[in-house]
């Protein structure tokens, strides 16, 4: 019987020759140093603070009357002036006074202005002086102001472009008016497509007030400047955006040559959407990504590039076009003056438009 036993639990674990699973590859994990934490971002904090300023606009505006009101208070439809105040960040970017912020910290969209705008900027060190305007970008919701000071301490410049998911970060700035904040978070996503923007997403908190202020690395170096949140709530809900600090270097160039945003344009193409499976279908275009030229001006720059209708443009200089705002923001950064080459998709044939770059008209 002894035997019997030890036969059968040979036999349960012998090798039978039939065919085994394979072994899963998994990758190793990742080790961590020993005893590894938090980096300690107290240093770095303090310099960016440093950098901060805090920013308040003060403007008269010809607000449009509200019948239902003009009838309440027997105004007669007469427009009301009304002070609009706005407050938020900056951040310092020069020894000589220069101050990055948001366009929507310095402006106001609800009316037209009756009086000149007032800005004042409070530096770390607690004075408050008048700033002035050197250009302002609502497509990408930045506005470049001067003061008249020197010796200021701003933050190096990093490369947004080198910036990675889960990378730690500081969000710097005066929420609901606590002056010289800062909050700790990270990198959430790269590239979140607006128009003209791909915005950085960060959990480090972000609440009103915050705008215009900086979006710091671990090494104290300017990444980003902080814009936006998404929010049910009025506040801080983990989804924060910031400007990418290569896109807002590009622009404050433009702001001190120019006094404001120069962007490449093509001119005559009337009107560009996505392509569905029936246009691709019928028109013997492949389904890949791209934007379709649904119409286009005669006689345009386009039309004598050879643009035709219903082309599927799918490259600028051998960059992507994944959607029209991925488009936008192609051909918005080329040098105006220049000759793009645009790849289109014709009848399942790809071919290359060498079309010049002309520059967009302001929407200021």
């Amino acid at each position: 019987m002894a035997g019997l036993v030890l036969a059968g639990r040979l036999a349960l674990t012998s090798d039978s020759g039939a065919a085994q699973p394979a072994a899963v590859a998994t990758p190793p994990a990742l080790q961590l140093p020993a005893g590894a934490a938090l980096p300690d971002l107290s240093s770095v904090a303090e310099r960016a603070v440093h950098a901060s300023a805090n920013i308040s606009s003060t403007q008269l505006l010809r607000v449009q009357s509200n019948p239902l009101e003009d009838l309440f208070f027997g105004r007669r439809g007469r427009d009301m002036i009304q002070p609009s105040q706005s407050l938020g960040s900056g951040v310092i970017v020069s020894e000589d006074g220069y101050v990055l912020t948001n366009n929507h910290v310095i402006g106001d969209d609800r009316g037209l202005p009756v009086e000149g705008l007032e800005i004042k900027v409070t530096l770390p060190d607690g004075r408050e002086l008048e700033g002035s305007i050197v250009g302002t970008d609502q497509a990408t919701d930045l506005a470049l102001v001067k003061v008249k000071a020197t010796g200021l301490k701003p933050l190096p410049w990093g490369d947004s472009s080198k910036l990675r998911i889960a990378e730690w970060v500081l969000a710097v700035g005066n929420p609901y008016q606590f002056n010289q904040s800062v909050s700790l978070g990270i990198i959430s996503a790269l590239a979140r497509p607006d128009q003209f923007v791909d915005f950085i997403q960060t959990d480090a908190a972000i609440n009103p007030g915050n705008s215009g202020g900086a979006l710091v690395n671990a090494r104290g170096e300017l990444v980003g400047i902080n814009t936006q949140i998404v929010t049910q709530s009025g506040g801080y809900e983990g989804i924060g955006f910031a400007i990418p600090v290569n896109m807002a270097r590009a622009v404050m160039a433009d702001f001190i040559k120019f006094g404001e945003v120069r962007r490449g344009s093509i001119v005559g193409l009337a009107q560009l959407r996505a392509l569905t499976v029936e246009e691709a279908r019928a028109n013997e275009i492949a389904t890949i990504p791209g934007v379709l030229v649904y119409n286009l001006y005669r006689n345009s720059t386009a039309t004598q590039a050879g643009f035709q209708r219903l082309d599927l443009i799918v490259a600028v200089n051998g960059r992507e076009v994944t959607d029209l705002a991925s488009f936008s923001r192609l051909v918005a950064a080329e040098p105006i003056g220049s000759t793009a080459k645009i790849d289109v998709i014709r009848r399942n044939r790809r071919m290359t438009l060498n079309v010049p770059i002309e520059q967009m008209q302001s929407r200021r």
